[in-house]
């Protein structure tokens, strides 16, 4: 055996014989997240010599040190950088296992609990809160909460209960359906074109001011080589947000793609070049397996499926602008 396997063998005795607390993870992980013991104690709403102490004492329990202390704050040192994606699975299960007991009373199957739901920021921001409301007036026990995120949540370590994704998901252990495909136009305000103009064509984008993407993904790239006038270059206004980006076309910024069906109920919003540009996006409604049985995930899961569904039609009921 070398030194190091029986180093490995000395902490995992060490761990077993101990077994520490989810506080001390808890505390471990709001320092790596915050930087700092005080900005962690704020976080957790407890105070900073508490938030010392448990690293110190998850130190002891390991037998290696965590955070290196510096002016800069706690830096964190290999090993913790290591064991932070197992901290934030125990704190994403923690949820979950709180979100599951909420939605037991009395022994009946009335909707009621916590329901955590992600979606991008654009669906999220713009088309689920009316759907939402609707399933709150409902079911009034319910309890949504709402994550905006372009990023996918994994639904496996229950870091949501409910996702509404842009990509078929590829896991065996989720419940996943279609729902259709939302449209991507590009969109400019009636005040922008009447300054401005229509463009005749793609080529003619280039003497308009366009709103588009900061940074590239590998989504972005694999239409941009198609349609190079709409590559980062050619951006007035760049940002990542998908939600400033359509606040920035609503305000008359210049010419960027945002959801035909968002812009059929605002009435400032014109589609431009229809045949030239139109992109459609597959949605997938999602979750895990084990849920199709929670009385709360399961009304949820429908009423989102039957709203979205209606909104990719273009049935969805009218609302006023958003200004």
């Amino acid at each position: 055996m070398t030194g190091r396997e029986a180093g490995v063998d000395a902490g995992a005795d060490r761990l077993a014989a101990t077994e520490p607390g989810w506080e001390l993870y808890r505390t471990f992980l709001a320092v790596l997240q915050e930087g700092s013991l005080s900005a962690a104690a704020r976080a957790l709403g407890v105070t900073q010599p508490t938030v010392g102490r448990h690293v110190d004492a998850l130190e002891r329990v390991v037998g290696f040190a965590l955070f290196t202390r510096s002016q800069r704050g706690f830096l964190p040192t290999d090993a913790a950088r290591a064991m932070r994606p197992y901290a934030e699975n125990l704190a994403a299960t923690a949820a979950a296992l709180l979100r599951a007991a909420s939605g037991h009373g009395a022994g009946d199957r009335t909707a009621r609990g916590t329901v955590r739901v992600t979606a991008s920021e654009i669906v999220g921001a713009e088309v689920l809160p009316p759907i939402l409301a609707a399933l709150r007036e409902a079911h009034p026990a319910l309890v949504v909460e709402l994550v905006l995120s372009n990023r996918l949540e994994d639904l496996l370590q229950r870091e949501a209960d409910i996702a509404v994704r842009m990509v078929q998901p590829t896991q065996e252990a989720l419940v996943a359906r279609r729902l259709g495909a939302i449209e991507l136009g590009l969109h400019a305000s009636r005040d922008y074109l009447a300054r401005h103009g229509t463009p005749a064509g793609m080529q003619a984008l280039g003497a308009h001011a366009l709103v588009g993407f900061d940074r590239e993904t590998a989504f972005i790239r694999s239409f941009t080589r198609r349609l190079p006038a709409l590559r980062r270059a050619a951006f007035a206004l760049r940002t990542d947000s998908d939600l400033a980006q359509l606040a920035a076309i609503r305000a008359g910024c210049g010419i960027g793609i945002c959801q035909v069906g968002l812009a059929r109920r605002d009435g400032n919003l014109v589609r431009v070049l229809p045949r030239a540009f139109a992109l459609k996006l597959d949605t997938w409604l999602v979750m895990h397996e084990d849920l199709r049985h929670s009385a709360r995930c399961s009304v949820t899961f429908d009423a989102l499926a039957a709203g979205l569904r209606q909104y990719i039609s273009g049935m969805a009921p009218e609302r006023s602008p958003s200004r």
